[in-house]
């Protein structure tokens, strides 16, 4: 069953999937709220009738355990009778919501806040951006008049506040000045005392050629300022005046694109300018063929690329043109091996697009390239999303291409298979033969970019089948491509490879030390040249444009490492474990030697999302459910893993391993059988 996810950020609301569950009434809502608030501490049932009312009923205490009741069976409908609740506890003396980290809206949006002032420039604007998406109206909105929800409410607004400002200050920064106005417009319409906000949006104005524009607005703010609140602008909003009157030169753009992709970049948004306002359709496709190019030079190109790819595809929606917009969204068809995508909400966007599209589409043979272009793209942005619709447009994408014999569409169709070839443990000789043949496909048409695919692929499927000497001929093969053809996000994925295999090197060491009673040292050491490797790695993700590969692969990859070797699981809860989360705090709760809290956490995981580390998850919920010998989760990791017996778990992924299966399946069934 999909885990419970809360929102607090607009109307009080809890759901499963795309459920939204009835809680009743308002002081249901009141009490799920107060518990939110309360960030996973015990709220006194005291305090929750302090809260509630403001002359407490005489059974005011009875009423709350009522709501509680009411609260718990719509949020685990299938808790057995009299077992203990595992979400909603009772703890001393009251209450506490046990939510993960990032089941609570808000708790995302603060984690997202955080995580992009840690980003480099270029990639912050987009974290901000996903970040305030997660606001659907005034924070705890039906409960504003509420002591208790007045000061989180302010510090909530606040936050959002800055962020739309950071963000339009990083746009500015970055070049990007004309896609802040329209946020910053409609962000002063409805906080119209926010100075800085009046800066910002007049900077960005000036910076895009609109010298006029910038001064009427710096003297709207002038006048609101006075006329309202008898003030005069502060210092800032005076020197940007005045700099603006002087033409000063530091308040120019910043200077032209210097590297390559930047290059291509400018190339793409002149041609975009062109077709909005030529309304050239043929233009409008070109566009996205620039776009696709400017992905695969990796860093701020895709970046770029991504953001600006859901633009075409609304400009070609709105020519009402369904076979013009199919060719445009299909056009895209840039390579990936990775199984997590790097933008939940712009995929969700564009296969939404693409299902429309499919929709519109005639029933006739002559669609059927576009069909399979939709298909293949509404597979590929599926990726890491259980739910049967992604695996269903894989196989009618590669149906209908193995059926009009294209091969640039079979290749484009059998990467959607493969994005949905996770969808439990022990698929990789599936990717293999899928990576085989976009190797073989690659190789005699011409198709550099999905041999590359191809090889990656096969790489990342034998070091799961711990053919590590096949997995090697194809990381030096994938390199040379690399190089031959200018492809440099493929040294991110070996350069990762290379650290798995010191790892598994590492583990061989362990194991021969072990077996010959050496000293402690010679692993110690194995052990930190693998650590060292792994971080050296990392720090290659650095500016690569790939969020959804970076955020928390490094501490997810150290904690494989201790484990395989046996080693108590050393967890940094500070750290940015970005979507396994979920997976680490356990850990943490285990160290703090709070088991309780630590197996409500562990009974609280979803199973693994369809991506290549499925298996690494379920091995790192293992090592939880052996340190508290929880029975039920250890019959669910067997059961999960066991497809995967004779596999290295994780290192489907190319990039991590937590050690062989089988280890693991022996220590479960050891404690199993206890």
């Amino acid at each position: 069953m999909e885990a419970v996810t809360f929102g607090v950020l607009g109307a009080v609301t809890a759901g499963r999937g795309p459920d939204v569950l009835a809680l009743k009434g308002p002081r249901h809502r009141a009490v799920l709220a107060r518990l939110i608030l309360a960030r996973r501490r015990v709220v006194p049932v005291a305090r929750l009738v302090e809260d509630l009312w403001e002359a407490p009923p005489p059974r005011a205490v009875g009423a709350v355990r009522t709501f509680v009741g009411d609260l718990r069976r719509a949020l685990e409908p299938d808790r057995p009778p009299r077992a203990p609740a595992r979400l909603l506890v009772t703890e001393g003396p009251g209450y506490a919501l046990r939510a993960a980290p990032d089941a609570v809206d808000a708790w995302r949006f603060e984690a997202a806040i955080t995580e992009a002032d840690r980003l480099p420039a270029a990639q912050a604007p987009e974290r901000l951006r996903a970040a305030l998406g997660e606001w659907r109206g005034p924070a705890y909105a039906e409960f504003g008049a509420e002591d208790w929800a007045r000061g989180e409410r302010s510090r909530l607004t606040e936050l959002r506040l800055r962020a739309v400002e950071r963000r339009a200050e990083l746009l500015v920064e970055l070049g990007r000045a004309a896609e802040a106005v329209p946020d910053l417009d409609a962000h002063l319409t409805e906080h119209p005392w926010r100075e800085e906000s009046w800066r910002l949006l007049a900077l960005a104005l000036y910076r895009t050629g609109r010298q006029a524009d910038a001064l009427a607005v710096l003297r709207r703010a002038r006048a609101l300022l006075a006329g309202r609140l008898g003030i005069d602008p502060g210092p800032r909003l005076r020197r940007l005046e005045a700099g603006i009157l002087a033409q000063d030169p530091d308040l120019d753009p910043p200077g032209e694109p210097a590297d390559a992709a930047a290059r291509l970049w400018a190339r793409t948004t002149e041609a975009y300018d062109r077709t909005v306002a030529a309304g050239a359709r043929a233009r409008l496709e070109s566009t996205v063929g620039l776009l696709r190019g400017l992905a695969v030079t990796g860093g701020g190109g895709l970046e770029a690329a991504r953001e600006h790819r859901m633009t075409a595809v609304q400009a070609a929606e709105e020519t009402g043109d369904a076979e013009l917009t199919a060719r445009v969204i299909g056009a895209y068809d840039v390579p990936a091996n990775w199984t997590r995508g790097d933008d939940p909400e712009l995929a969700r966007r564009i296969v939404a697009a693409a299902e429309r599209t499919l929709a519109a589409l005639p029933e006739d043979p002559t669609a059927d390239t576009a069909r399979c272009r939709l298909l293949a793209t509404v597979a590929l942005e599926s990726r890491g999303v259980r739910s049967p619709r992604g695996p269903r447009a894989a196989a009618e994408a590669e149906e209908i291409a193995r059926r009009l014999d294209d091969p640039a569409l079979l290749a484009f169709a059998l990467n959607g298979v493969f994005m949905q070839s996770c969808t439990r443990a022990g698929l990789a000789p599936r990717r293999d033969a899928i990576g085989a043949e976009l190797t073989a496909l690659g190789a005699r048409h011409g198709l550099v970019n999905h041999e590359v695919l191809g090889h990656l692929i096969r790489l990342q499927a034998r070091a799961a089948l711990a053919d590590l000497t096949a997995a090697d001929a194809h990381a030096r093969a994938v390199d040379r491509l690399a190089e031959r053809h200018e492809r440099p996000l493929v040294g991110v994925f070996t350069s990762w490879y290379r650290a798995l295999r010191e790892a598994v090197s590492a583990d061989a060491s362990d194991a021969s030390s072990d077996a010959s009673d050496a000293s402690s040292d010679a692993s110690g050491g194995s052990h930190d040249s693998a650590e060292a490797a792994y971080r050296s790695a990392a720090a290659r993700l650095d500016g690569a444009g790939m969020p959804g590969l970076e955020r928390g692969l490094l501490p997810l990859a150290l904690l494989g490492l201790r484990l395989a070797r046996g080693r108590p699981a050393r967890v940094d809860p500070r750290a940015d474990w970005g979507p396994y989360r979920p997976w680490a705090e356990p850990f943490a709760l285990l160290a703090e030697g709070r088991d309780t809290e630590a197996r409500g956490a562990l009974r609280a995981l979803p199973e693994p999302p369809p991506d290549l580390l499925y298996e690494a998850l379920c091995c790192a919920e293992a090592a939880v459910a052996l340190g508290l010998g929880d029975r039920p989760a250890l019959r669910r990791t067997y059961d999960r893993l066991l497809p995967a017996a004779g596999e290295l778990a994780g290192a489907g992924s190319g990039l991590l391993t937590f050690g062989p299966v089988d280890g693991w399946l022996a220590a479960i069934r050891r404690a199993l059988d206890a």
